[in-house]
């Protein structure tokens, strides 16, 4: 029998393993593994999903890991896309599944809300969340990348956001790549800048949260001053 042959016997019972069982009874090596079966054709990703793990530490950080280290690690420049394409998917995956017609905004769980919009993102990222009155969505998105700095955060682009889809709250939040969440100088004072801005405009900022490492850290909750306005 071929090796080509083998491995296909292999990945079919891979196949019909997970079809009928799900990932919960893979090991993490076989998971990825079965991932790999479609980024690297007739031939068996076994030894390559263990490198991988031993390379960088875990799942995650195997997706979370930059395109070049990944082609260090001995992937192509196809194989690494479809890796670094994973995590974005499931952002979009989550973000889809959690949408609603209504668009409320439940303030008690904000930040699982929050923590999904940062997926797979590695760059420092600022997001910025609307709402009207009743605590309905009226816009979501990426304002910026890089720094939120006190000099380079788009406060003028945060206002004319605010003003367009008239809304009456705000939340901000960012992340910190470097997996460490705790508020630095420059988070706090753009924190009281963005909300001096916004209460020119009769918009209230809610919060500022920083995600790290799957976890959400709230300024306000936290005791830092946010700004005359929100208080």
């Amino acid at each position: 029998m071929s090796e080509k042959n083998i491995h296909s016997g292999h990945r079919d019972r891979m196949k019909k393993k997970f079809l009928n069982h799900g990932l919960d009874v893979f090991e993490t090596h076989e998971a990825l593994e079965l991932m790999l079966y479609y980024a690297v054709p007739y031939k068996d990703t076994n030894p390559l999903a263990h490198k991988l793990l031993r390379e960088f530490g875990s799942l995650s950080a195997v997706f979370d890991a930059p395109f070049d280290r990944l082609k260090e690690a001995g992937l192509t420049d196809n194989q690494a896309t479809y890796i670094k394409l994973i995590p974005q998917l499931a952002r979009l995956y989550i973000s889809d599944k959690e949408d609603n017609t209504d668009k409320i905004i439940d303030l008690d769980s904000i930040e699982k809300y929050i923590i999904s919009k940062f997926i797979g993102r590695n760059e420092e990222h600022i997001l910025l969340l609307l709402m009207d009155a009743k605590f309905k969505e009226v816009y979501c998105g990426m304002v910026s990348v890089g720094s939120i700095s006190s000099t380079d955060i788009p406060i003028r682009k945060i206002v004319d956001l605010a003003m367009r889809y008239n809304a009456r709250s705000a939340v901000i939040a960012h992340n910190h790549p470097s997996g460490f969440a705790k508020p630095s100088d420059d988070d706090i004072e753009s924190t009281i800048n963005i909300g001096n801005a916004l209460g020119l405009i009769g918009v209230y900022l809610l919060d500022h949260f920083i995600v790290a490492d799957g976890d959400c850290v709230s300024l306000r909750q936290s005791n830092h001053h946010m700004n005359q306005g929100s208080e």
